[in-house]
């Protein structure tokens, strides 16, 4: 049997192992969403590590932006480490854990409703998640489905269905905790891929120092300067990537789901050695295409055009022996699997907390909202099977929009929220409105290919229409603010 199939025989049935354990720990709404708020610092870094990186990264990602920037794309992983994920966790979730729970609050949309005072604001939050968060996961799926027809010669379809049926298993079973648990033990196994996959790399070349000079001086070679990015292109890039996903609930529920404060020093570190050896280890590898292939020898279609999809695939497949081969390919199914079920649990939250009547209902001690909520979550994971399968053309442009409608939408509302009390009602519907308008009208006016830039507009913008409304407009009420900002 292939060493491959005998690697992701074990890995399935572990994570279904999880998912049957995580269920018996899983009682009410608050265990199924956010593990009881009991998760340490170890266990709560590497969950949010894991949620950020995905298949994409090492296989489209790195590809690209490795090729075309050339050594330039590490800025990307530099920033992703201290911005992404360090300073998120210092800057943000301190406040995030003491005002949601202040707040009685779950989810993002549930944040802004009872910090703002609006009850129109959950509904409407809620629908961008759903509808944008959806086709994001949707095209994970995807990813995955194509890794194991290309790797595992299984058709898309029966693969598409394998990996539906597991995540379903432990997200639908044993919900956060059984996702944080198995990100763990995804996020080691990435981890410790990432290392050796750059050392079997790097060695040939005669080390780091030799490689780097080879894909400095090759860059300028395969790349004529009339295409290289611009500055500004990286900018955009780095802050999207970065700052960005300060903006994503995906993200962000991981703060609220931590034990108590004190482990958010610590999760902070963890979170930032974790970044940077999954970022550098995936652009490093994205860019070292360089030192193996030349215009001649890199991918290309019948028409000679670039492949940049099979650049790392084509890289990894010639230069690693089998059985390092599968254990990369555990990484990025690791890596897309994490990701896969926090936007699942996210996005079914959506409907299931935030839209469906069930969360009043837990309140009021009539809890039937876990039931509700695993129910949804298969429902999500089916309709997301159905986009990956038929790729629905509105569906694709949906998930070209995703990560700066919802980072545009919400970063602003939300941390300025978590920051000033002046921050008024209508200036978060203004952030939400302003985020998810400029990177719509933008994505078509620049094209997809400049996405990332319509993404740091759409990003940046709120940050100044929501204070400015704000300033015009009328604060919640006092004791709303005081409850908020209680030990604040």
């Amino acid at each position: 049997m292939n060493i491959g199939v005998v690697f992701l025989v074990v890995f399935l049935v572990v994570m279904t192992g999880i998912g049957v354990w995580g269920m018996r720990k899983t009682k009410t709404l608050g265990d199924f969403f956010l593990g009881g708020r009991t998760l340490g610092p170890w266990i709560s870094a590497v969950a949010y590590g894991t949620s950020y990186f995905s298949a994409v990264i090492f296989i489209g990602f790195a590809g690209t932006q490795g090729w075309q920037f050339g050594l330039n794309v590490l800025w990307i992983a530099l920033g992703n480490a201290v911005i992404g994920a360090g300073a998120a966790w210092l800057v943000l979730a301190r406040r995030t854990r003491r005002m949601t729970q202040n707040l009685d609050s779950m989810t993002m949309p549930e944040f802004l409703q009872e910090r703002y005072g609006a009850k129109h604001l959950k509904p409407v939050a809620a629908s961008l998640i759903f509808f944008f968060l959806l086709p994001y996961s949707a095209s994970v799926f995807k990813g995955l489905g194509h890794l194991f027809e290309a790797v595992f010669h299984i058709p898309y379809d029966i693969a598409l269905l394998i990996m539906i049926a597991f995540t379903g298993v432990y997200l639908i079973l044993g919900g956060y905790f059984a996702i944080a648990v198995t990100d763990f033990i995804q996020g080691i196994i990435m981890f410790f891929g990432a290392a050796v996959m750059v050392l079997v790399l790097t060695a040939p070349k005669g080390g780091v120092f030799e490689i780097l000079r080879q894909i400095a001086e090759n860059y300028q070679i395969n790349v004529p300067p009339e295409v290289r990015p611009s500055a500004l292109t990286v900018f955009s890039l780095v802050f999207m990537t970065s700052f960005g996903t300060w903006g994503l609930p995906q993200m962000t529920q991981k703060f609220y789901a931590i034990k108590n404060e004190t482990v958010i020093p610590k999760a902070a570190v963890v979170t930032t050695v974790f970044a940077l050896m999954i970022g550098f280890s995936a652009y490093y590898t994205g860019a070292s295409s360089h030192a193996f292939f030349d215009l001649n020898t890199v991918p290309k279609n019948a028409a000679g055009v670039i492949q940049y999809d099979l650049i790392v695939p084509a890289l990894l497949t010639n230069n690693l022996p089998q059985v390092l081969l599968a254990l990369i390919l555990l990484l990025i199914l690791s890596a897309s699997m994490s990701t896969l079920s926090s936007l699942v649990l996210v996005s079914s939250s959506a409907v299931a907390i935030d839209l469906y009547p069930s969360r009043q209902e837990a309140k009021s001690g009539k809890d039937r909202s876990v039931a509700m909520m695993r129910f949804l979550s298969l429902i999500f994971i089916i309709i997301s099977y159905f986009i990956s399968r038929f790729q629905i053309g509105i569906i694709v442009y949906l998930m070209s929009l995703s990560w700066g409608v919802i980072s545009g939408s919400f970063a602003a509302p939300y941390i300025l929220g978590l920051y000033s009390r002046r921050i008024t009602k209508a200036g978060a519907y203004t952030g939400l409105f302003t985020g998810t308008a400029v990177m719509i009208a933008l994505f078509f006016a620049l094209g997809s290919s400049r996405s990332p830039l319509a993404a740091s507009i759409a990003i940046i913008v709120p940050f100044v229409t929501v204070p400015v409304v704000s300033f015009f407009t009328k604060p919640p009420a006092a004791e709303r603010l005081d409850k908020a900002f209680e030990g604040v």
